[in-house]
């Protein structure tokens, strides 16, 4: 498995614990229920190193919510589920770091907070 599948995959396991959402979704689904929470990590770039291999994965989540209150408690939660990510099958997890954190809407649509974090893996 591919280290963004496998990372994608124990970020997926993490949020869901909490009971917090109706969905946690790779990717945005055609038809879901407020709030859910959609997984991107698809960004891969070599983090290997002279005796390994390694990547660096490039993760975003979104959280859509239908309206703006206790979006920011919901953003916490699922900041630290993220950041505070375990095993990751078949890959040893080195590091996840936040590089930034957004509220956006549209006017005519429902709120989102994106969470993009960089997390290294090395192979193992």
């Amino acid at each position: 498995m591919s280290a963004g599948a496998a990372l994608q995959a124990a970020v997926a396991a993490g949020v869901s614990a909490p009971g917090l959402f109706d969905g946690v979704y790779d990717g945005p689904p055609a038809r879901a229920a407020f709030p859910y929470v959609a997984l991107d990590a698809g960004s891969e770039s070599d983090w290997g190193h002279k005796s390994g291999a390694g990547r660096e994965v490039g993760l975003a989540v979104t959280i859509w919510a239908a309206h703006g209150d206790g979006l920011q408690d919901l953003a916490d939660a699922v900041e630290g589920c993220v950041l505070g990510t375990g095993a990751v099958a078949g890959w040893q997890l080195v590091s996840v770091r936040l590089m930034r954190r957004r509220v956006v809407r549209d006017v005519a649509g429902p709120w989102a907070v994106a969470i993009d974090c960089r997390a290294r893996l090395l192979a193992g």
